[in-house]
């Protein structure tokens, strides 16, 4: 089979982990041929270019910044962004007949370029929906329903939607509200298809594990709550920092926060005044450094604005469940991850905004240790069972025979 896949992450090395990559080593290890179109954005000064990388032809296309950068230049990019990406399969893919294009959301608007794909080459099409926009926008106080700007996107998102032949969600919830809110589409051609990534097979020792907690620092008898990924407003950001103020000095409480986004520096200037001994505050790491310190931690932390109509399932679930941490999550009431770390026992959650909720659901981690290891090892067999690639993997190409 011949696989092209789109998507606006940034593919510069196969080997890295991640839930793309590890999608695009099974097909490439599967025996098929892959294909991969990815931006290049402006800040990195790279012409497009198509290159083979570890058995795999990833056309690297030159576009604006969309991503970390002005709304602005982002809202522009993604205009043009469908133009660029199918001027540029024609150029570097006019020889290769694609049997399945694949594709995730942000953004909704390469529905141009599919039906490019599905025309030419007569491919079926999959999407895997990991972004509802332009509702989550909406969600954020970011823009209004009666504002143009939502109803154009609104517009490319049911054509992208209409352009699918199958749609992949992360979640039931996610299942249940792209049919409520779409029900032109045939309910057949979606199905449960989540964040999937291939564990990482042994952790680390005991001595590694007291030498990362050195290196950063970290007081041996502490119980520590680790929070990886984006940091902005979807997150909810006030609600962090209200999380982080009250736990100031807690015995037996270390909180790590690491990653990038908009509200990162706002985040970074608080430790730099409070200078919190038992919270450290750092931008986002290199993969290799993030995974060794995620398997020196106790806890996953969860956070999402209360303010979400729409489901979410943030891919850092993986990380923590592959490192046997329990979780714990403090989400909008619309998101499931909640159901499902409660039903087999591998987390708490709470409603984004409550602050003692969030408070007792920690302590327990804190008075009761011993539920630490049990609920990690619930959590490592949720991710066996339900988040390992070979489930999406299988779940795609159930679609072609």
């Amino acid at each position: 089979m011949k696989l092209l896949f789109l998507t606006i992450a940034r593919i510069k090395d196969i080997s890295e982990r991640g839930i793309y990559t590890d999608l695009i080593r099974k097909f490439r290890d599967e025996g098929h041929e892959v294909c991969v179109a990815c931006p290049s954005e402006r800040r990195y000064n790279q012409q497009t270019s198509c290159i083979n990388k570890e058995g795999v032809k990833v056309l690297n296309i030159w576009t604006l910044n969309v991503q970390k950068t002005t709304l602005i230049e982002k809202g522009v990019c993604t205009l043009i962004l469908d133009l660029q990406f199918q001027s540029g399969v024609k150029k570097y893919f006019h020889d290769i007949k694609f049997d399945l294009v694949l594709y995730s959301t942000p953004p909704v608007t390469f529905s141009q370029t599919i039906e490019f794909i599905k025309n030419r080459d007569g491919a079926l099409s999959y999407l895997l929906l990991k972004d509802i926009f332009p509702q989550n926008a909406v969600d954020m106080g970011m823009i209004s329903k009666i504002n143009p700007i939502y109803q154009y996107f609104r517009n490319k998102e049911k054509k992208l939607y209409a352009t699918s032949d199958f749609i992949g969600c992360l979640s039931p919830a996610n299942v249940d509200y792209l049919l409520k809110h779409n029900p032109e589409i045939n309910p057949a051609i979606v199905e449960v298809n989540p964040n999937t990534i291939h564990p990482i097979v042994e952790g680390l020792s005991s001595e590694e594990k007291v030498e990362v907690r050195n290196k950063y620092n970290i007081p041996s008898d502490s119980i520590v709550f680790m929070y990886g990924g984006n940091i902005g407003k979807p997150q909810g950001i006030d609600f962090i920092m209200q999380v982080l103020s009250a736990n100031i000095g807690i015995e037996k409480v270390f909180i790590i926060v690491v990653g990038s986004g908009t509200e990162i520096v706002r985040l970074c200037n608080w430790h730099k005044k409070m200078m919190p001994k038992n919270i450290l505050v750092m931008e986002a790491l290199p993969k290799d450094e993030y995974d060794e310190l995620a398997m020196a931690c106790d806890i996953g932390l969860i956070f999402l604005d209360r303010r979400f109509t729409i489901p979410n399932v943030p891919s850092r679930l993986l990380s923590y469940l592959e490192n046997k941490m329990p979780v714990l999550a403090a989400t909008d009431v619309n998101t499931d991850i909640g159901k499902i770390i409660s039903d087999v026992g591998c987390g708490f959650w709470i409603e984004s905004g409550d602050l003692d909720g969030f408070n007792r659901e920690l302590q327990k981690y804190i008075n009761h240790p011993n539920i630490i290891t049990r609920m990690g090892e619930k959590g490592y067999n949720l991710l066996k069972e339900n988040y390992t690639i070979d489930i999406s993997y299988e779940r795609i190409v159930s679609k072609l025979s």
